[in-house]
């Protein structure tokens, strides 16, 4: 079974996350923040990786460190799933539409963490939340996962639709990135390690 369990506490958050690459997208979450709840449910749901997570942050102080600390400890789990990556498709890319909005998110999960964001609402907010988190979630997931993500948002007005995209379509990405290769069964890289 490709699954992880992550237990990360510091001063400023709690959290308690399990994975299951090959699972069915069943998904409980509770970081305390409803928008974010809502987009890491949909990432679970659409790239079938069943996700239970809970996170208690200093929420009184900022979200800022629930959604980091987050990213962090959903990157040591696909991490950890993953084990040496051998036999994984590797690449995976989507470009998903919701309604007038467009999100184009290609993924490598060949070990080297780099996050380009291209995205045209970095200053709005969604009811309290700043939708700008959403970038520091995904640099520190990234880091931690270990893979390469490129996420450009070509166009939409609504900012909600826009990041429903973009969680869809990383979930879309990710799910054929993970997915085993049936006629590759080792590393797939001409170095032979990831």
């Amino acid at each position: 079974m490709r699954t992880a369990a992550i237990a990360r506490k510091t001063r400023e958050t709690d959290i308690s996350l399990k994975l299951n690459l090959d699972g069915s997208g069943a998904f409980a979450v509770d970081t305390g923040i409803g928008f974010f709840n809502h987009m890491l449910e949909l990432f679970s749901r659409h790239s079938l990786i069943d996700l239970e997570l809970t996170c208690k942050g200093d929420l009184d102080v900022d979200y800022h460190h629930t959604v980091e600390d987050v990213g962090l400890a959903l990157g040591t789990a696909l991490d950890q799933a993953l084990g040496d990556r051998r036999g994984i498709r590797r690449y995976g890319f989507f470009m998903l539409p919701m309604d007038e909005a467009r999100a184009d998110v290609l993924v490598d999960l060949g070990g080297r963490p780099y996050l380009v964001w291209d995205i045209s609402h970095p200053e709005q907010y969604i009811r309290d939340f700043n939708v700008r988190l959403l970038e520091e979630f995904m640099r520190a997931f990234v880091t931690n996962a270990r893979m390469n993500l490129h996420v450009k948002q070509p166009y939409g007005g609504e900012v909600h639709h826009v990041y429903e995209a973009v969680f869809k379509g990383l979930a879309h990405a990710l799910r054929m990135a993970v997915e085993p290769d049936p006629r590759d069964a080792g590393v797939p890289s001409s170095k032979g390690v990831l």
